[in-house]
């Protein structure tokens, strides 16, 4: 008996692990729609002279689509079908950059905005959904590797794209990258699967509370501790959003913007250097934390992370116009930011079960959409008070609130469990 189970476990094995490299495949081609953008502004905007607030709302555009609309609708398909509904992601994504490419009017930019985060929300909702389904045991983990997909596909992907655009033009970059990311991604998509019934058994351990049920995203709506992750999303995201988009800003106001530094032997400037480590502990945060969150629960977790990284945002109130400062705390910044694209999708499958989880999660991550309606406050705070302390200050503070609301949640979702049997 014990020799006719060890290939259906090895199997088993295979098969989940080859799922989630898929959905990591999926992860990485897509990166450079978010993480590649900042490459074409300037020479978009040395063709057609658009001005650069106008070209950004590009950017914003997808981030929108993907967030409000591609992810909780691609999620509820998904869900009642099949994960494969990735695979239209690659297209959508070949269509739209090279609708950029050949564009002569700005508004072609917004049309392909829209398709582009159609296919990035399609990818997102299915990989999303179906890691937790594949690890049940292991889900932040699972989740924290697929995360690292985007963060890391941004670092490996970034220098040939700037290559070919300096070499070749954005319009060719636009061309060639679109239709090798669409490939990657239609064919990845195309493999991927839910397990079928009885096909994955494994349990959390006893730190990892989960409920006994699958929850529809009517039935999460009006529950309690939805809303309550729902505003922790929100209050640590926006720090994170925050300095992503005025890290340059940020430096050149503290006067370090031409500033060498020189860290374990490597010189950069201190905006490039802080940028390229931030990239990296973004990265390796996701499955560090998702691993510990498996050991020690989503809510102890969250409540650590959150207090590092408002201890991270206080320092930089009294030290990041140092050069070399503000780019080891932008990395400890970061590191304890990312994890929140482990943690929340985690704690989403604990709480209202996997089987929904594409759409449920989907409706969760647009608090994302909400903490980045937030990023041009600080701006309007920093140019109302003269300084950017005023603006860490206030994230410090939303910090300290999340990771008190971190406590709150876990007795919410105990008394959630309790009355739901």
């Amino acid at each position: 008996m014990e020799a006719s189970k060890s290939p259906d476990v090895s199997g088993l094995t295979l098969r989940r692990w080859g799922q989630l490299a898929l959905g990591i495949v999926c992860m990485v081609a897509i990166a450079n729609v978010q993480y590649g953008w900042t490459l074409f502004i300037d020479p978009i905007n040395q063709k057609h002279a658009w001005g650069t607030t106008a070209l950004q709302w590009t950017f914003s555009i997808v981030i929108a689509t993907e967030t409000f609309l591609a992810m909780p609708l691609g999620g509820y398909l998904i869900d009642r079908s099949s994960p494969k509904w990735a695979c239209i992601g690659g297209p959508l994504i070949a269509i739209g950059w090279y609708l950029n490419s050949i564009a002569d009017a700005l508004y072609l930019f917004y049309v392909a905005a829209v398709i582009i985060g159609s296919g990035t929300g399609l990818v997102f909702a299915a990989v999303y959904g179906n890691a937790p389904k594949w690890f049940p045991e292991k889900r932040g983990f699972a989740l924290g590797l697929t995360a690292f997909g985007f963060a890391g596909g941004g670092v490996l992907t970034a220098v040939p794209l700037d290559n070919v655009i300096k070499t070749s033009g954005y319009e060719a970059a636009y061309q060639w990258f679109g239709i090798g990311q669409g490939i990657v991604v239609f064919v990845s998509g195309l493999l991927l699967r839910a397990p079928l019934q009885g096909e994955v058994t494994a349990s959390a351990s006893a730190r990892v509370s989960q409920g006994k049920r699958d929850y529809a995203f009517l039935e999460m709506l009006r529950s309690p501790p939805f809303w309550l992750m729902y505003v922790m999303f929100v209050l640590v995201g926006a720090g994170g959003l925050m300095l992503q988009a005025q890290l340059a800003p940020i430096a050149r106001d503290f006067a370090i913007d031409k500033v060498p530094v020189t860290i374990l032997g490597l010189t950069m400037l201190t905006p490039i250097f802080a940028v390229s480590l931030l990239q990296v502990t973004n990265g390796f945060s996701r499955p560090a934390f998702g691993w510990m969150s498996d050991r020690i629960g989503r809510e102890g977790t969250m409540f650590i992370a959150f207090s590092l990284e408002a201890l991270s945002f206080f320092a930089m109130v009294f030290f990041a116009k140092d050069p070399i400062w503000f780019v080891l705390l932008t990395g400890l910044v970061f590191f304890f930011w990312g994890e929140i694209f482990s943690l929340f999708p985690a704690i989403c499958a604990d709480a209202y079960g996997s089987k929904f989880q594409s759409v449920n999660y989907g409706l969760l991550y647009t608090a994302k959409g909400v903490a980045s309606l937030l990023v041009p406050l600080a701006s309007m705070l920093k140019d109302a008070t003269g300084s950017w302390s005023y603006v860490f200050i206030v994230v410090v503070m939303f910090n300290g609130i999340a990771a008190v609301l971190a406590l709150f949640l876990k007795a919410s979702r105990k008394r959630f469990m309790a009355r739901e049997g």
